[in-house]
């Protein structure tokens, strides 16, 4: 009886203590920020640019950048109306679409060795029950 008494004080006291005292946030802000009075916004060279120097200008970079591939394409009728290299030949020089000997387009023209396999009625009740049958 005595312990639970002393233990209540004690609560007691450190509430009243913490109701007394300001609360002091732990994240510390810095102030008011400020804007430089002078920006830096000539062009630099990365670290890392395989180059020492920047390109001249926008067309002299592209001319010789490359993603996935160049960006720049042989202009001629064909290809400058579809957009590039999709649609710049016709389909009859791509050759035959038929699968070569040994090659399937789809998994239900393979062999019936090679097929998937049916679900077994065991299989679906043991996915539907988070496999809580096969203990059952």
């Amino acid at each position: 009886m005595r312990v639970t008494s002393i233990l209540r004080q004690a609560v007691a006291a450190a509430t009243a203590q913490a109701q007394t005292q300001a609360r002091r946030p732990l994240i510390q802000f810095l102030g008011k920020r400020t804007a430089p009075k002078s920006v830096d916004h000539t062009s630099h060279i990365h670290p890392a640019a395989p180059s020492e120097a920047l390109p001249d200008s926008f067309v002299s970079y592209r001319s010789k950048a490359q993603q996935h591939g160049p960006l720049t394409y042989r202009s001629s009728p064909i290809s400058s109306l579809a957009g590039g290299a999709i649609g710049g030949h016709a389909g009859k020089s791509l050759g035959s679409v038929q699968p070569t000997r040994g090659e399937y387009f789809d998994r239900s023209e393979l062999p019936s060795r090679f097929r998937r396999l049916g679900w077994t009625q065991v299989e679906i009740e043991a996915v539907e029950t988070g496999g809580a049958s096969l203990f059952a």
